[in-house]
């Protein structure tokens, strides 16, 4: 069973035949479970004219925001811009192009394109910006514009643990959009916290099955908080 072994020693390895121009699907929500020391090794790569697609774009000096310093990432297809001064400032002058995509959608948008659905009918954006130049159908009185799959040469994933074979679990609300990505990337890397032996995980409890990913690599996180909110002293 040695040939199912997944695991890569090094985030060289782990990010190998990345190069200029690719798509890179990136799980994360915020900060809460991105993939930020695969996101690093792009950015230490040096690779440029990326389409980067995630649910936001990290914060300023740290997460995919990183990537923004050196315009690594040519275009952005996101829900919202975020807590990141340098996104926002290079959206507003069009020095990034930017399709920001309501956030259900383009979570079905991954998932559509993990499943190998092409495209799909979604109420959600009809008659606003987000549906100028789409197909429009009408069922059962309502109308709905037509949102195409998304997948990408890449998919940077974060787990919680893994095994040898591929197979991830996500810790509570750190899943966000991962699942998603790591089946919609023709190459899937995940980045975890701990990984095992095949059969200590319970089958039950796998998120993403190994047969949707190609790498995994064992890292240590700094698991930045975006807003620490706390109760005034009494």
């Amino acid at each position: 069973m040695a040939g199912f072994n997944k695991i890569v020693d090094s985030y060289e390895a782990a990010m190998a035949g990345l190069e200029d121009g690719m798509t890179v699907l990136s799980g994360g929500f915020g900060l809460c479970g991105i993939p930020e020391n695969l996101i690093a090794q792009i950015k230490k790569s040096g690779v440029t004219n990326l389409t980067v697609v995630s649910n936001n774009c990290g914060i300023d000096g740290f997460g995919l925001g990183i990537l923004l310093e050196d315009r690594q990432i040519k275009k952005m297809i996101a829900s919202y811009v975020g807590e990141n001064a340098l996104f926002e400032s290079q959206l507003l002058a069009n020095e990034l192009e930017v399709e920001l995509t309501p956030q259900g959608t383009l979570a079905e948008k991954m998932r559509a394109g993990g499943a190998g659905i092409p495209a799909f009918y979604t109420a959600t954006g009809y008659g606003t910006p987000v549906g100028d130049g789409k197909e429009v159908r009408v069922f059962s009185g309502r109308s709905y514009i037509l949102e195409e799959a998304i997948t990408g040469d890449f998919a940077i994933v974060k787990g919680w643990k893994a095994d040898k074979f591929g197979n991830v679990i996500y810790r509570n609300t750190a899943q966000n959009f991962n699942p998603l990505a790591a089946t919609a990337g023709k190459i899937t890397v995940v980045e975890v916290e701990e990984i095992v032996e095949p059969g200590e995980l319970d089958p039950a409890h796998i998120h993403t099955p190994g047969i949707y990913v190609d790498r995994v690599i064992k890292g240590n996180f700094e698991k930045r908080i975006e807003q620490r909110t706390v109760r005034a002293a009494q």
